[in-house]
């Protein structure tokens, strides 16, 4: 598909992917706002029209829905969009659907081309660590394949206080990449350091999903080289006419809630109950989309792998269900349910005790929260 057949239709994947940032940037935004914040930015370097032929809303609209709905954001956030194709089409689209102007800061449209403009590259280059970051910002990340994409760039804007990353970009290509010579210089520029590592150790590992995990988990390193105390975690796209994995997003954050609060945004769009051991990621497959999206059970093996864990972690503790999960959390890619789950199964099997210190009446054994006493 060409970039120009791909704003044709929209895919249900790529609704998946623009609901998934457009569902977390207001949570985003009100962690932030925990702090008094003069501003908040959303930066789309990839905006594209805005709206499909089909009358679909993309990312900006939808983004733009968000914002105009919340009368703190309407005050506070500063949306900018770049797009070398499309920049007119995406203003037309915010003219007619804001032709009330309703928010403090007018949003802005570009046309430069990511990856040749320095401009952008030295925006993204700008570091605010010794100092208050002025301008907080969630980065929306989305080129057409992989090409443009400078980790060291990227990783040096995370650096920034506040700031978070979405990166989406085609596994498929890249994993293609990795052995093709003619793909040096961009491989180079997506694993500066790490490029010789993978071509190494994929040879000694058999399977695609593992083969795919070592490029994800090298990718995280790169960021980890320039900035050591993040969180990410992954959300894949399956093919929609094949069992491969097409696209990634990923989400960067140095803050634990951001992390908390991406992994309840993925579990809510996943809609295979995935396996969440290490080559596991939150996953999105359209052959199996059915007409609500309800997102499948947390399924048995989850359960029994996250429990086990637990249960070794906290052998002979006694801690509220809010104090383990806060614990616990940050090393993996299990959610807030998967834990409320795991723990209320454990109950149910005599494995752990829990006890309620609110005096009120609860329908569940188990929530996490203060006030849920858990006894191992």
């Amino acid at each position: 598909m060409t970039e120009i057949d791909f704003f044709k239709y929209q895919t249900p994947s790529s609704r998946i992917k623009a609901n998934i940032v457009a569902n977390y940037f207001p949570k985003y935004c009100k962690i932030i706002l925990k702090y008094p914040q003069s501003q908040i930015r959303y930066v789309d370097l990839f905006s594209g029209p805005g709206i499909y032929e089909d009358g679909s809303l993309s990312t900006p609209i939808l983004i733009g829905d968000a914002c105009n709905n919340d009368n703190n954001l309407r005050e506070v956030v500063h949306l900018m969009f770049n797009d070398n194709e499309h920049m007119e089409t995406l203003k037309s689209h915010f003219d007619t659907r804001f032709a009330d102007h309703p928010f403090k800061f007018p949003p802005r449209f570009a046309n430069r081309t990511v990856g040749e403009d320095e401009q952008i590259s030295s925006y993204l280059r700008k570091s605010n660590n010794k100092e208050k970051n002025p301008y907080p910002t969630l980065l929306f990340f989305d080129p057409f394949g992989y090409k443009s994409i400078n980790t060291k760039d990227l990783a040096n804007f995370l650096s920034n206080w506040g700031n978070e990353i979405f990166l989406f970009f085609n596994i498929k290509r890249i994993h293609a990449a990795v052995e093709n010579e003619k793909f040096d210089d961009l491989m180079n520029e997506l694993f500066p350091t790490t490029i010789n590592k993978i071509r190494k150790d994929r040879k000694y590992v058999g399977q695609v999903s593992e083969r795919l995990s070592l490029i994800i988990e090298n990718l995280s390193t790169e960021f980890k080289n320039i900035v050591p105390n993040i969180y990410h975690c992954a959300f894949k796209f399956q093919e929609e006419d094949s069992n491969t994995t097409s696209h990634y997003i990923i989400h960067f954050t140095k803050h634990n809630r951001g992390f908390d609060l991406i992994k309840q945004i993925y579990n809510d769009f996943d809609n295979i109950g995935a396996t969440l051991g290490p080559n596991g990621d939150y996953t999105f497959d359209a052959k199996k989309l059915d007409t609500s999206l309800a997102t499948f059970d947390f399924g048995d093996q989850n359960i029994e792998i996250l429990g086990n864990d637990l249960l070794s972690k906290f052998k002979g503790r006694k801690l509220t269900a809010s104090k383990l999960f806060e614990e616990h959390h940050s090393s993996g890619k299990y959610c807030r349910k998967h834990y409320s789950d795991t723990l209320r199964d454990l109950v149910a099997k005599d494995k752990i005790k829990a006890k309620f210190t609110d005096n009120k009446s609860h329908s569940v054994t188990v929530l996490v929260t203060d006030f849920c006493v858990l006894e191992f």
